[in-house]
């Protein structure tokens, strides 16, 4: 089954996700750079903490903990020391460029934790064969919103249209390196439906999803008993709507590309 993850600085949520089935909890550390990329759009600029890791910590029974640390920087060895004393059993780079940057952190990790490389520029894409050839790589995901930014893209799932996505993953597969994609919504949700996005999981091999903020938003529940409630029934949902798919023969994802083409051209071209 595909591994779901949530990003959580709440050790409430945390546990809630937890006994939803969620497979990672996701404490997110990366400010560095990131409101001069993503600024104006509609993500998560992450007030995360290292002390939210000990705090999400004991929340956290089945699933594992992954801390997402910032890019390489002059304080990296001492940030992800911190993060794997505070309890993260998985660490991940985001907004790395060359193999060196990849390196030095599998080096400062030092197989204390898993090590996750979030593949989200244009350059990584290009030194991805050398990348990919260093030990002590556990797992990569293919981080959308950056990719198609540096990409010039209008709409980040164009690079599931236009067979960036199917490029990369088949680096992956070819040094049998587990991988993820991405993030989806809520089924019957998302400008592209997430069940079009969720065939194509299971087309490529991905293993691995962050499941977006409409699962556990405070916003949408009157109290604690509705929020865990349709978290629980959405993630129970997605892993019935994933057994259906891996039932499903070669042409269905074949047709699903096609259609999910179709879609993503109409958004593109609506797009100002």
């Amino acid at each position: 089954m595909i591994k779901l993850m949530y990003i959580t600085n709440s050790p409430r949520v945390a546990a809630l996700a937890d006994r939803a089935g969620v497979d990672r909890i996701f404490v997110d550390l990366e400010t560095v750079g990131k409101q001069l990329r993503q600024g104006g759009m509609n993500t998560v600029q992450s007030d995360h903490t290292l002390a939210d890791i000990r705090r999400v910590r004991p929340a956290v029974q089945r699933a594992e903990l992954l801390v997402r640390v910032n890019p390489i920087y002059d304080w990296s060895r001492e940030e992800i020391d911190a993060a794997i004393d505070a309890g993260a059993d998985a660490l991940m780079l985001p907004y790395f460029h060359t193999p060196a940057q990849a390196e030095r952190f599998v080096h400062y990790v030092d197989g204390r934790a898993r090590t996750i490389l979030l593949v989200e520029t244009p350059e990584a894409v290009e030194h991805l064969d050398d990348i990919l050839a260093l030990p002590g790589i556990d797992e990569c995901h293919i981080g959308l919103n950056d990719l198609h930014l540096g990409y010039h893209r209008k709409f980040l799932f164009e690079l599931l249209a236009d067979g960036t996505v199917d490029r990369i993953a088949d680096k992956f597969k070819a040094r049998g390196i587990p991988f993820g994609i991405g993030g989806i919504a809520r089924l019957g949700r998302g400008i592209l439906p997430a069940e079009h996005i969720l065939a194509e999981h299971i087309r490529l091999g991905s293993q691995a999803v962050i499941l977006s903020r409409s699962f556990c938003n405070d916003i949408l529940f009157s109290d604690r008993s509705d929020r865990e409630q349709v978290f629980a029934r959405e993630v129970e949902a997605l892993r019935a709507a994933e057994s259906a798919l891996r039932l499903q023969k070669p042409e269905f994802f074949e047709e699903n590309h096609r259609r999910l083409q179709q879609i993503v051209a109409g958004i593109v071209e609506a797009i100002p």
